[in-house]
């Protein structure tokens, strides 16, 4: 919770027009790892997941993406192919793209929620998107996972996150 609210305050000032709300993060970090407690991780006290979390590889396979590597498996540990990481399950490509040091502690680490999550709202607010407008909500969404049922799920999470945060 704190990782998505000061996420959310962050971009905020860095990303005035955008209005992003800690609830989609919240939903995102929920649909994509459980928040950090996929494949039996767990989120330690320094927000890191272990053990890490790195997704199946992106081979085309079972309705995945095929995406080659990019990384040289150094963060992934694949050198054939992508494979998702972290606890908002990034692609390697775009984590160097827009990962982030949200804990100042020098480090820009994808399988810290804290520096993920920040990433994370970096990435939605890409290209001057308002996620308060329906459309670039749902394309912000989109850019994140291109899949229809998944853009779904994490509305769905982050409705009933803003549902029960206002009890």
């Amino acid at each position: 919770m704190q990782a998505y609210g000061y996420a959310e305050l962050v971009v905020a000032e860095t990303h005035r027009g955008c209005q992003l709300s800690w609830t989609t993060l919240a939903a995102i970090g929920y649909v994509e790892s459980r928040h950090g407690s996929a494949n039996g991780a767990t989120l330690k006290s320094t927000g890191r997941a272990e053990p890490e979390i790195i997704g199946d590889p992106l081979d085309g396979q079972d309705g995945r993406s095929r995406i080659l590597d990019t990384d040289r498996g150094q963060l992934d540990r694949d050198t054939v192919y992508d494979r998702a990481i972290g606890p908002m399950q990034f692609i390697p490509s775009t984590w160097q793209a827009v990962g982030a040091d949200a804990d100042n502690d020098g480090r820009k680490d994808p399988h810290d929620i804290d520096d993920a999550a920040l990433a994370a709202g970096n990435y939605l607010c890409e290209g001057g998107r308002n996620m308060t407008i329906p459309g670039d909500w749902w394309g912000a969404i989109l850019s994140y996972n291109d899949v229809r049922r998944y853009a779904q799920a994490v509305f769905d999470k982050a409705d009933e996150y803003g549902r029960l945060s206002r009890t």
